[in-house]
């Protein structure tokens, strides 16, 4: 049974680390981007090295105190924030924020969990490297998040998820045992991969202090067009034609819909959008190409070929840096004005790539049974993964539409659970889908999830009530 951190063990932690290790409980430890809950926490404790972290943890588990883990607070599925329950203390790993080692030679970078996202590419950068993950929240997302959600981004469809950037970490377990894993090698095969087990974990399982990474070289050229496609279908057989054409060249391949436009419109104005009249569907590559390689000569004659099919009817190929960064920029700010607009429900669901089309093309339809919506679709077409969001008509608040949330959630989630499809693609779990897990997740995964947090965290200390039920 988990108890309420009170003064007295406040004071005990205080005893244990340096003063300017606890902090004041700030609103902004609490709050959550998307304003679904508030947290609660009776410290934030912001240890300065892994030492300090393993003494924290082992004095929570001993007096029974639930710590949630923090990372930049950028999560959107509630994992960082703990709503009711025994009142936690709150871990954050924003004073870990140490380049330990760059190694352009072996093409590993190894960082602390506090390290910014933003920080990291420029210490890759600094090298001549690059480290390829990149989301819209790079400025304050922080490492230890991003592997303990498993975090996508844009450029999955070259270099794969968090997951398949790391080569090692360095983790404290709920008692304060630390496990030393901070690897660089990229074979290992001693046994069962610890390493995998701890990234997607969302911090139930162990907290992640340290890691290495897997850089990759800096493109030699790098080119940006958008590509005005018909439907999505469309859009994956372009997908198609242009690995044929530049193999492991894409970067990225964004769909997009003339919804996103027109809230971009309405919501960010001062953004320059691409197309006169906003299309139906268009599509942003982004490739990069070895030294020899001409990136817009080659789009250029994807376009062509791609015309040539009946694939594309309109496009522009950015002809410098600034016109690289306005295309991105329409992808990057399409959440900022959905948020600004207000989404009566969200979704953030993968499917397999053959049925993402037909996905589309149903889920309108069945939406439309449950009342007059809009719905902006984006997303990372190069692995399946889409933003399928529901908004109110133009003119309505999303408060109108409160009481159909849930049926609107479980609409679009029973459709992508019948097309074999995952509910949670690449924000996590955290808090707001452990219901879903349980719905829609195979029975035997969650009686093995189950077994290992209990081997792992016997008292439940660590992030309860995210990804497993609290207690269950």
């Amino acid at each position: 049974m988990l108890k309420d951190a009170d003064a007295g063990f406040v004071d005990h932690l205080r005893g244990l680390l340096p003063e300017r290790a606890i902090r004041a409980v700030e609103p902004r430890y609490l709050d959550e981007p998307r304003g679904r809950w508030a947290g609660q926490a009776a410290a934030v404790v912001a240890p300065g090295s892994v030492d300090e972290v393993a003494a924290v943890l082992r004095a929570c588990n001993d007096a029974r105190v639930a710590v949630v883990p923090y990372g930049g607070g950028t999560g959107l599925v509630g994992g960082q924030v703990a709503q009711g329950g025994p009142v936690p203390v709150l871990l954050s790993l924003e004073r870990m924020t140490a380049i330990r080692a760059v190694r352009p030679e072996e093409n590993v970078i190894e960082v602390e969990a506090g390290a910014i996202l933003q920080d990291v590419h420029a210490a890759a950068e600094a090298e001549g490297r690059l480290y390829p993950l990149s989301i819209a929240s790079k400025g304050s997302a922080r490492i230890g998040g991003l592997l303990a959600t498993n975090a996508g981004g844009v450029n999955v469809l070259r270099y794969g998820n968090a997951r398949d950037l790391c080569l090692g970490l360095e983790v404290v377990l709920a008692d304060g045992r630390v496990w030393n894993g901070l690897s660089r090698l990229r074979k290992d095969n001693t046994g069962y991969d610890l390493r995998n087990l701890m990234i997607g974990s969302e911090g139930t399982l162990g907290v992640i202090t340290a890691a290495s990474l897997k850089l990759a070289p800096q493109p030699a050229g790098e080119g940006t067009a958008l590509m005005v496609v018909e439907s999505p279908e469309a859009a994956l057989r372009l997908l198609a034609l242009a690995r044929d054409r530049m193999g492991e060249g894409i970067s990225a391949f964004e769909l997009m819909s003339g919804v996103g436009l027109e809230f971009l419109a309405e919501a960010l104005p001062d953004i320059r959008r691409p197309f006169d009249a906003p299309p139906a569907w268009f599509v942003l590559i982004d490739v990069g190409l070895a030294a020899g390689l001409d990136p817009a000569e080659a789009l250029e004659a994807l376009f062509a070929e791609a015309f040539e099919r009946d694939l594309v009817s309109d496009g522009v190929i950015a002809q410098s840096q600034a016109q690289r960064h306005e295309m991105w920029e329409v992808r990057e700010q399409i959440p900022e004005a959905n948020r600004r607009i207000g989404s009566v429900s969200s979704h953030d669901i993968s499917l397999p790539m053959g049925r993402v089309a037909e996905f589309i093309e149903r889920g309108g339809p069945a939406l439309a049974r449950l009342g007059d919506f809009r719905i902006n679709c984006f997303g990372h077409l190069g692995d399946g993964n889409l933003h399928y969001n529901v908004f109110p008509p133009e003119g309505r608040s999303k408060d109108e539409f409160h009481n159909l949330r849930d049926d609107i959630k479980a609409c679009v989630h029973d459709l992508v659970h019948e097309m074999a499809g995952s509910v949670s693609a690449e924000h996590g779990v955290g808090r707001l889908k452990v219901a879903d897990l349980e719905k829609y997740g195979d029975p035997v995964k969650l009686e093995v999830m189950r077994g290992i947090k209990q081997m792992l965290d016997p008292h439940g200390i660590l992030n309860p009530g995210a990804v497993l039920r609290a207690g269950g």
